[in-house]
């Protein structure tokens, strides 16, 4: 039997992380919810909850992760329940997580459960203080197609240049965290060998977690309605078979100068994730210019939230216990 330890799912916006979510959730075992708005934010708020072998602050605690605005209303369970079951679980956020997340799985009849949000790449030192013994699954997808992804979704309200800087960074330090965490806990996949070999490919993400392969992960559309919000219509593939038709999209959505600069600031990534870059020419002096302002600015924001974050860590005992989904006591 595959032990329940629990798995986060990583990667810059729009990289296939829905359909990968949706394929493991339609294992017997495992569950994998919809994105929620708690997980981190209760991490880096700790210290204003307080000592949670106090009982008030658990029920603070509680009250903060089953509050309507971090989407828990998602999850479809029970408020009332689910936060008696935190004020009355082990004193510490991890914990009180797993807690959560246990009884989505428990909700399907289901014994493991992971998380999938692509932002969780900034945050591998946090969740490891929570689930020392947590496991990630990084899924990297053609940084071109990922840009033209995000110019057509609704939420994406920056331009193509951000998004351009997001992938970069994204890649950068998913691809750091794996070499710290090691093959044990980290598994690299491309979305597009996952839908051009779905069965090859959610093998190897069995092996990696220990699991048995299902044939029913092959047809993740069955699982939409359960694990896909209504309101998230940019999801819509979802709906239907696995299929590569969106692979190579950017050759029709981005402008020739996006397709220059994304060469020139991210060629040397995407060759050595085996992309074909090709020849397109060189960007105008301006657009690297933009390009470097605004990974400059996301990369400062990100090392002061990871530095945040270590911080915490290093402070707090926020570790679950094996009620809570890990394998160690706080």
């Amino acid at each position: 039997m595959a032990p329940n330890t629990p798995f986060f799912v990583m990667a810059c916006p729009r990289s296939g992380t829905t359909l990968l979510a949706l394929m493991l959730h339609a294992h017997s075992r495992i569950a994998v919810p919809p994105e929620t708005r708690f997980m981190m934010r209760v991490y880096r708020q700790q210290r204003g909850i307080g000592d949670l072998a106090v009982a008030a602050n658990r029920e603070r605690l509680a009250d903060m992760i089953t509050h309507r605005s971090t989407r828990f209303p998602d999850l479809g369970l029970s408020r009332p329940v689910t936060r008696q079951a935190i004020i009355d679980g082990p004193p510490t956020v991890g914990s009180a997580l797993g807690i959560v997340f246990r009884s989505y799985a428990e909700r399907f009849g289901k014994q493991r459960w992971g998380d999938k949000r692509p932002q969780h790449h900034r945050s591998v030192v946090a969740i490891r203080a929570m689930f020392p013994d947590a496991k990630f699954i990084h899924i990297v997808r053609d940084g071109r197609d990922c840009v033209a992804s995000l110019k057509q979704v609704p939420w994406w309200t920056k331009d193509s240049i951000h998004a351009m800087a997001l992938w970069t960074a994204a890649i950068d330090r998913g691809r750091r965290s794996g070499q710290r965490l090691g093959p044990g806990c980290y598994l690299e996949l491309r979305y597009e060998d996952l839908v051009a070999d779905p069965e090859g490919e959610i093998r190897k993400v069995c092996d990696f977690l220990g699991e048995e392969f299902e044939p029913a992960m092959l047809e993740p559309h069955k699982v939409v309605a359960q694990a896909v919000p209504e309101r998230k219509t940019w999801h819509g593939n979802t709906g239907s078979a696995i299929s590569a038709s969106s692979v190579g999209s950017h050759a029709q959505v981005l402008e020739p100068w996006e397709l220059r600069l994304m060469n020139f600031v991210a060629g040397r990534r995407l060759r050595a994730l085996g992309y074909e870059t090709g020849r397109v020419g060189p960007p105008s002096p301006q657009a690297v210019a933009r390009y470097a302002r605004s990974s400059i600015r996301r990369r400062v924001w990100t090392l002061r939230r990871v530095r945040g974050e270590r911080r915490i860590a290093s402070r707090f005992a926020p570790v679950a216990d094996q009620e809570g989904g890990s394998t160690r006591a706080p």
